[in-house]
């Protein structure tokens, strides 16, 4: 017991020139940490991120170990590493940034507010698209804007309609391929390209309408409804995560708690004989 008084009167030591301004900061950097963690946790770049630490062991070790020329040559490398991880992590870095914009609610001023029956109308589509085995990709704005993506399609600015959605994804049609970006209650544009997840974690089995719908939500916070042309299974992608083979009443459920607004139970059509 007596030995570890000195240890005990280290501690106290420590905690007595322990600031209030230490205690901010030391909470500071672990939330960084614990956010860059939580950018990288299952993507390729968590794989990178342990080759950079591997280096950096190598690196002390070498300087440890009396390994001259091999420290000189990482000593020489290391100011090239900061334009290797902006390069590497440009993806994560993006992410983090628009994450934190996210968190201010100044920059919700200005959005349009969308409506109950958009959402209606949204699953009412989804629930015939899936009767039908008929391919969809929906994508709704939250907080980030989309205009990127919406440019890169064919700007419609209609109300969001059920007989306007069906009609974009029948088959056949110049418009059934891409996305369809709603904006508050407002269709901006269908056949718009979306960027595809390259997350090495995801199903083989997944098409790409999947991934692109896995896609925009890691780069935004897009709700993106999928419907899969092969089994007529409904999907639901935010976050960089995606819910497979959802019911047309579950997807209600989740659009309202996603965007915080009550939407009624739906008397949906069952079959294709009912859509």
């Amino acid at each position: 017991m007596l030995s570890l008084l000195p240890q005990f009167e280290h501690i106290r030591l420590v905690l007595q020139h322990l600031s209030f301004a230490s205690v901010v900061d030391i909470l500071a950097v672990a939330f960084v940490v614990y956010e860059c963690l939580l950018l990288v946790r299952g993507t390729r770049a968590s794989q990178i991120l342990i080759g950079l630490v591997l280096l950096a062991l190598v690196y002390y070790a070498s300087e440890w170990g009396g390994l001259s020329t091999l420290h000189w040559l990482l000593s020489a490398a290391i100011p090239y590493f900061v334009f290797a991880v902006i390069v590497l992590f440009q993806s994560e870095l993006r992410q983090g940034l628009a994450k934190m914009g996210r968190r201010s609610r100044l920059l919700r001023l200005g959005r349009p507010a969308a409506s109950e029956d958009g959402y209606e109308d949204v699953v009412l589509a989804a629930n015939f698209l899936a009767a039908h085995r008929i391919g969809g990709l929906i994508v709704l704005e939250r907080d980030t804007g989309l205009r990127t993506y919406i440019e890169s399609g064919v700007a419609l600015d209609a109300v969001v309609n059920y007989d306007l959605l069906v009609t974009v994804f029948r088959p056949g049609g110049p418009l059934h391929d891409g996305a369809v970006v709603v904006q508050g209650n407002r269709i901006a544009a269908a056949a718009c390209f979306l960027p595809i997840s390259m997350n090495p974690v995801l199903s083989s089995q997944l098409g790409t309408r999947h991934r692109a719908a896995i896609g925009i939500t890691e780069e935004t916070d897009a709700v993106a409804v999928v419907i899969s042309e092969s089994n007529g299974a409904i999907s639901l992608a935010v976050g960089g995560k995606i819910e497979l083979d959802i019911t047309p009443e579950q997807l209600r459920e989740r659009l309202s708690d996603l965007f915080e607004q009550y939407l009624a139970p739906l008397a949906l059509p069952s079959g294709p004989s009912g859509a």
